[in-house]
This record gives C-alpha cells, structure tokens and sequence, in this order.
C-alpha cells in the first residue's frame, strides 16, 4: 500500500486509546505463543528443562501515541487513527531474546507454521545484516481478534535478537542518536568492528550449546 496524505483530524486520547485496545489483546495472544513455543521447544533433560528453553526474555511494548503520530508525519501522512491502522505495522512490538541464532530460527519456524497467524512481512537481518552491523530477525504477524460479529487481523511486529544482538543494538542506539556526538563516522566504524567481533564470539558460545544438545541425547 502506497502512503498518500488522506484526510482527516487529528488523532484524539480517546481515538488511540480505541485504537490500540485491539493491537493490547494482539499483543497478548502472541506474548503467549511464543511462551508456549518456548516450552515445546526446549530440548535440555529433564532435571534442567526449568533453564533449558531457547528463549532468555520476552520484551514487548505498544507505541506511544506521539510516537505513532511522528513516524506518521515522516510518511508524509496526517496523524489519524485510520492513517496509523492502515499503514502502521509496528504499533504493537515484541522482542524475542534468544540464546543461540539456531533458537531464533527454530522459534521463527515454528511461529510461521501456526494456522490461524499470517505472515504479513519478514526480514533477515542476520543472514544479511544491515550495513551498520545490526543483526536481528524481523516479522510482522496478523493474529486474529475476534468481536461479537467480526474477526480481523492485527499485526504484530516481532524482533527476534540474541543476547548480543540485543546488547549491540542497545548500545548503537544509546551512541549513535545522540545529537551532540563528535567523529560519528569513526564511531559507527568501531561499532561495526564491535558487531563483529561480537558475532564471532556468538558463533563460538554456539559450538557449546551444539555439544551440549549431543551429550544430553546421547
């Protein structure tokens, strides 16, 4: 869908409030999929199986009304309800932390294979990440949300990290948006050294888990 101004007034409390309440209960049903993925998919014995899921935390937030309105205007549209339901996908998000990248894709896989869930967009950013160094795995998913007479699908945006995706991605944004900041280039430049040798590390943490899956099914 392409952006286009549109008409219209102004988003009041009282519209987001409505606007959002069904992007809340979106937001919930996926909170506990993915706690219940978490379980299914968690391979330790049984003794450890309480630490042994592929998740770390489960982070989620809905977008601030001045938030939706701002990120409106910089699409060049009027900050109305309807402009933010129709071209907003990222009004309720989650981040997923998982441990090792081989979870992330296992938890993705087994979120996509969910019948009642459509996949309304998705982007890799491990296998090919962003210039600046940023790893993630991106998906917007539509659950369904019933009313008395109706069912319609709300996205949710889902961010798949691992512990250092995340804290990577926590610092750059601390440093790199700040105003003030002298020699930003050289900083995104140390940065990106960072994100590598901080993927490297991963990859290395990643042999353990692997020898760890093989003795616990040996």
């Amino acid at each position: 869908m392409v952006p286009v101004p549109g008409k219209g007034k102004q988003m009041t409390d009282r519209e987001y409030h409505d606007l959002i309440t069904h992007y809340e209960d979106a937001g919930r049903i996926m909170r506990t999929r993915l706690e219940i993925l978490n379980q299914k998919l968690n391979r330790g014995p049984k003794e450890e199986q309480a630490s042994c899921g592929p998740v770390h935390n489960i982070q989620w937030r809905i977008k601030a009304k001045e938030s939706v309105e701002e990120k409106l205007k910089r699409m060049g549209l009027l900050d109305t309800s309807i402009n933010a339901k129709d071209y907003l996908q990222d009004i309720c998000g989650i981040r997923v932390i998982c441990y090792f990248v081989k979870d992330i894709y296992d938890m993705a896989d087994s979120l996509k294979r969910q019948a009642d869930l459509v996949v309304m967009k998705e982007k890799d950013y491990i296998a090919s990440p962003k210039p600046n160094g940023y790893r993630s795995y991106h998906i917007v998913v539509g659950v369904p949300i019933y009313c008395l007479d109706s069912m319609e699908y709300f996205p949710v945006e889902t961010q798949f990290r691992t512990i250092s995706m995340d804290f990577w991605a926590s610092m750059e944004h601390r440093i790199c948006y700040k105003k003030n900041i002298t020699h930003k280039e050289e900083v995104r430049e140390e940065l990106l050294g960072y994100a590598e040798t901080l993927k490297k590390i991963e990859e290395r943490f990643e042999t353990y888990n692997e020898l760890h899956i093989e003795k616990a099914g040996s």
